[in-house]
């Protein structure tokens, strides 16, 4: 019998407003743009048990390749809570972390963008800086560079 297991991440789905924002804010970060979508219809209908859905979406590689994210607009339905402000501490997928090179240029390159850090940026026991920053659509994103 043939093992059941996860194999790998094939991609992290994120749910944006301003889906030009988010892309832009990826490719900040040195993401790569694999490609862009619109979807709806029945099948999707089926796959994410909503009805009447339509969405927008891009596909963005991590430098590597080893990363995937689908960052989505749905353009149908709306969600009723979607000017929520998530914390931290919030139920859920909370943040995405990324490993960096050069931190506080990064920071500084999404300040310059409208972007603000959640607390502060530290040092973890002389090995990590590390920080949060909100990004678009109110997405929390960690980044981390070793030291």
């Amino acid at each position: 019998m043939k093992s059941m297991k996860v194999k790998h991440i094939d991609h992290i789905g994120i749910n944006v407003n301003d889906l030009p924002a988010a892309k832009a804010f990826f490719m900040e970060l040195g993401f790569a743009l694999v490609g862009e979508a619109q979807t709806k219809g029945e099948f999707l209908d089926s796959v994410i048990g909503l009805k009447g859905a339509e969405t927008d979406f891009v596909m963005l590689e991590a430098p590597g390749g080893q990363l995937r994210l689908e960052v989505i607009k749905y353009l149908k339905p709306d969600d009723p809570e979607r000017d929520r402000v998530p914390d931290a501490n919030n139920l859920g997928l909370g943040h995405i972390a990324f490993e960096v090179d050069n931190l506080e240029e990064i920071v500084a390159r999404i300040k310059e963008k409208g972007y603000k850090l959640i607390g502060e940026i530290r040092t973890y026991q002389d090995s990590w800086k590390l920080c949060y920053v909100r990004g678009p659509g109110n997405i929390i994103v960690e980044l981390a560079e070793r030291h």
